[in-house]
């Protein structure tokens, strides 16, 4: 049991610590691709939109890697 716990924590850390990674991007770089506003907000939004971002990063690497190809 100890073993499925230390394996579930591990698995856990390594999704948010990816998550704080692809968030900076997102908040200051990624997310204006995805919304033009975004580039005109103040810090404190992005800073109120950061810990969503590392909660659903997946979802919105998904959508911006979207929006890059149909960019291309």
């Amino acid at each position: 049991m100890e073993l499925i716990i230390n394996v579930f924590l591990i698995v856990l850390g390594l999704y948010f610590g990816l998550g704080l990674i692809f968030g900076l991007y997102f908040v200051f770089i990624g997310g204006t691709k995805l919304d033009s506003f975004l580039k005109d907000s103040k810090k404190i939004v992005r800073l109120l939109l950061f810990p969503g971002v590392i909660a659903t990063w997946p979802f919105l690497l998904r959508k911006l890697l979207n929006t890059e190809q149909d960019d291309s």
